[in-house]
């Protein structure tokens, strides 16, 4: 499904043109510090057209919906063209990548880096397909993840990640890749519809760096 475009006008002025045409290169302005990953079983890249059939399959299940705190519930194909689009327009996060197998291209889920206010702190976040969980795939998009954004984010200090407080797998993954427990508290759950209990994470700039060879954390 291809993204909103403004339809022309012949009443158009020539800096409304000029406008449109900026908007339309805006994505890919908001993508350039938003690499293609590589790790040993995955490619992680910009969400496409092609994704919304296996997006919307793997998102419209409840063991993951109620995990995360804006995915909603039911999910349809239209809610995965409104998120393919969004992305597109910059509208999720900055950095919003499409997980896939670096074998054949399958499409198994999601993750982002999302911008604080304090412009020193990002927040990641991540989701797997039932089908794809405890294979160590999101421990690895989850590595992949964090070595980009402090590898060329150089005014990036530290780095966020939350998990439902029920959600053992996902604090192990939190863990796994050297985040630091640093509290609790209520998050929103769009598809229960409700605060959730959730805990909070970090991982410092000068933690990574020690923590760099990935094969020492248990």
């Amino acid at each position: 499904m291809q993204g909103e475009l403004l339809r022309a006008d012949q009443s158009r002025s020539p800096r409304e043109d000029r406008r449109s045409s900026e908007e339309r290169l805006r994505p890919e302005r908001l993508r350039t510090d938003c690499p293609v990953l590589l790790s040993e079983r995955l490619v992680m890249r910009a969400p496409h057209e092609e994704d919304i059939d296996a997006l919307a399959h793997l998102a419209n299940n409840a063991k993951v919906a109620t995990m995360v705190s804006r995915m909603p519930h039911p999910y349809t194909a239209d809610d995965a063209a409104d998120f393919v689009r969004r992305t597109k327009n910059g509208d999720i996060g900055k950095c919003v990548y499409a997980i896939t197998k670096a074998e054949n291209g399958t499409f198994i889920g999601c993750c982002g880096v999302e911008p604080h206010a304090d412009g020193r702190t990002v927040e990641i976040g991540y989701w797997l397909g039932e089908p794809y969980w405890n294979k160590g795939y999101t421990t690895e998009a989850c590595h992949a993840l964090v070595d980009m954004v402090f590898r060329t984010r150089q005014d990036v200090d530290q780095i966020d990640a939350r998990c439902r407080v029920m959600n053992v797998a996902s604090r192990r993954v939190i863990q796994k890749c050297g985040f630091q427990f640093q509290g609790s508290g209520l998050a929103a759950s769009l598809a229960l519809a409700s605060n959730v209990p959730v805990e909070w994470y970090r991982l410092d700039r000068k933690t990574w760096m020690s923590l760099r060879s990935w094969g020492n954390i248990a």
